[in-house]
């Protein structure tokens, strides 16, 4: 699927460098027919900044949906997978990598 003109409208720049697109559908409200774009994001398997990624496992993820304007009459849903880190020796867990856009 050709996602380029999603990631030029759409989202911020730089976005896809860190998460795969893995759904989009276009929807509809029944109460009064707006048309509306829920876009599902993925983080990518790698640890980010000064981490050691080889002494990390990733476990699962968080899911969280949030909703935009990505115009004034637009509404957008965008569906987000973050993953979880743990130590393989330690098993203590790495908070949420952070992204600079």
């Amino acid at each position: 699927m050709d996602t380029s003109y999603i990631s030029v409208i759409f989202l911020p720049q730089g976005l896809l460098e860190y998460f795969d697109i893995t759904g989009i559908d276009e929807l509809c409200f029944v109460k009064d027919r707006s048309v509306y774009f829920q876009i599902s994001l993925e983080e990518r398997n790698m640890i980010l900044g000064d981490v050691d990624g080889t002494q990390y496992e990733s476990k699962g993820f968080t899911e969280i949906t949030l909703q935009d304007f990505l115009f004034t009459w637009q509404s957008s849903l965008f569906g987000n997978k973050r993953r979880r880190w743990r130590h393989k020796k330690r098993l203590v867990k790495l908070s949420e990598t952070t992204f600079h856009l």
